[in-house]
């Protein structure tokens, strides 16, 4: 376990953000009135998603003593990664349950108004899917982002 204690906080801190961006999208309205907007704007948490994952692997690099090799950089990450998956069905809960509980509903009315078939949008926007979708995600992404922040945050 006290190996995988800096990974642990930045696993945390990562899940905290993704609950508090989706506190600023149901705060800007990207939830109801502006939910025809949703599928733009989410994407840009890329921008915290990868601060965090140089931050991470900076703090990891920090605690080899100033070396780091790219694979321990982006084992580290795929770690974090992983943490963040295994968090992902309590974050996806909370969010749908208590922050934005009215999304589903939200984004089912406007995709069916936008033409779509009612049954292949309610199969896709539902608490089941949308966990198995941030878990999977959370693990490819931040294989993906650790990858590529680990060449960048290396040191010999």
């Amino acid at each position: 376990m006290r190996k995988i204690t800096l990974e642990l906080k930045w696993g945390l801190l990562f899940f905290a953000a993704i609950v508090g961006w989706t506190i600023f999208e149901k705060a800007i309205g990207l939830h109801s009135e502006r939910i025809d907007r949703h599928h733009i704007l989410t994407n840009f948490f890329v921008i915290p998603a990868i601060i965090i994952y140089v931050l991470a692997l900076l703090d990891k690099r920090r605690s080899l003593g100033g070396k780091m090799s790219w694979s321990q950089g982006f084992l580290s990450g795929l770690i974090i990664a992983v943490i963040v998956s295994l968090l992902s069905p309590m974050g996806q809960f909370l969010i749908h349950q208590y922050i934005s509980p009215e999304y589903f509903t939200n984004i089912i009315e406007y995709s069916v108004g936008q033409g779509q078939e009612r049954e292949q949008v309610e199969a896709f926007f539902n608490l089941n899917t949308y966990i198995k979708q941030s878990m999977v995600g959370a693990v490819m992404m931040g294989a993906i982002t650790s990858a590529v922040v680990a060449f960048f945050t290396k040191k010999k």
